[in-house]
């Protein structure tokens, strides 16, 4: 692991912004995220297709900004970006391995979690990256690596608090930071803060979008 600290920097939702050493990487610039979540990065990584993960056109803004910044993501939102930006899409799945922004990245997962059992699964990839942080899109995926910091995905459709407290216990990060928090009230954060907090067995932690933090 490189020994310069990486920097998180939280966007809304699910986006999350690593720097180090001048390069950033952005994962999942969705459509609840800023309109300028993937602009400025050398690295943008997508976990799946649900529009609240991908925005084409957060994407776009981002590729266009910086004619030597890359994508990588799973199939089906690679085939509706790599014509329009040929050599710079690139296709991953579980197992795979690659260096994006000078960091170093793991590719684990390949499902999204279920939302119904009528609702057919699309595929989902989580990243880990730097061998420290893992973002797990929509699933609760357990990566076969020890991570110091997991993004957590707090409140969706398809979870429930105990899954989350759970997940938490099985990966057994260091910290675990919310991610997937955009429908979460006011109302509802010191409840899910507080449950979270005693059940999980690890420090845990939220960013205001736009804050950040060193790992």
């Amino acid at each position: 692991m490189n020994a310069s600290p990486l920097t998180l920097t939280k966007k809304t939702h699910s986006c999350v912004r690593l720097e180090r050493n001048g390069q950033s990487l952005v994962i999942d610039p969705g459509g609840f995220t800023e309109d300028d979540a993937a602009v400025g990065a050398d690295a943008i990584l997508v976990t799946h297709e649900h529009p609240d993960h991908f925005s084409e056109a957060r994407l776009r803004a981002g590729l266009e900004a910086n004619p030597a910044a890359q994508v990588w993501t799973l199939r089906s939102v690679a085939e509706q970006l790599s014509a329009a930006f040929p050599g710079r899409v690139h296709t991953v799945g579980h197992g795979d391995t690659f260096t994006a922004a000078g960091l170093d990245v793991q590719v684990h997962g390949e499902l999204h979690a279920v939302i119904h059992p009528d609702i057919p699964r699309i595929t989902n990839i989580g990243f880990l990256v730097d061998s420290s942080v893992f973002h797990p899109g929509d699933a609760l995926t357990v990566p076969d690596h020890p991570v110091d910091t997991l993004m957590l995905p707090v409140m969706a459709p398809w979870n429930k608090i105990s899954e989350v407290i759970d997940y938490v216990r099985e990966v057994k990060p260091r910290r675990a930071i919310d991610i997937h928090d955009a429908l979460l009230t006011d109302l509802a954060r010191p409840i899910y803060d507080t449950q979270i907090g005693a059940l999980g067995g690890t420090d845990h932690g939220r960013l205001t979008p736009g804050d950040a933090t060193r790992l």
